[in-house]
């Protein structure tokens, strides 16, 4: 599997945590930064993040910004990709199995550095169910076509 991560300088510490436990895990990351405290805008950071995702350049990403609200609608402006703001156990685990969420957002100001690892944890190791979500992330997917059409 390979990872992608970014934040905004809110969550740069939580990004770095992040980080290093994946790592720690033999998993391969890239980060496309924040690495200094310089204020960035996070849609930027998110564009870039969202865009490799859609490419087919990494399986999964992970963005961190203050709440992780922003970086998950920026996210989510991308054709192919569907991003979820993952805050408990139980929203980390549905991301992946119901709405097979290729992006996974963290907000560094309402999640702690060991909630944050294992919310990771559940949604590395959660796969997507199919069954009765699968005709809804198939029109999530139609949806996504039809207002990203090529003009």
């Amino acid at each position: 599997m390979k990872v992608a991560i970014g934040s905004d300088q809110n969550g740069l510490n939580l990004k770095n945590i992040v980080k290093e436990y994946i790592t720690f895990k033999g998993i391969e990351v890239v980060d496309f930064g924040v690495n200094d405290v310089e204020p960035v805008d996070y849609p930027d950071v998110a564009l870039l993040v969202a865009n490799k995702v859609a490419a087919g350049d990494f399986d999964r990403a992970i963005l961190v910004c203050g709440t992780g609200i922003g970086m998950a609608i920026v996210a989510n402006k991308v054709p192919g990709v569907r991003a979820a703001q993952c805050y408990d156990v139980y929203s980390a685990e549905r991301a992946r199995k119901s709405n097979n969420a290729q992006v996974m957002t963290l907000g560094a100001q309402i999640t702690g550095s060991e909630l944050a690892k294992k919310l990771v944890d559940v949604w590395l190791e959660s796969e997507f169910q199919g069954g009765r979500s699968l005709p809804k992330v198939e029109r999530i997917n139609e949806i996504d076509k039809h207002f990203h059409k090529v003009c």
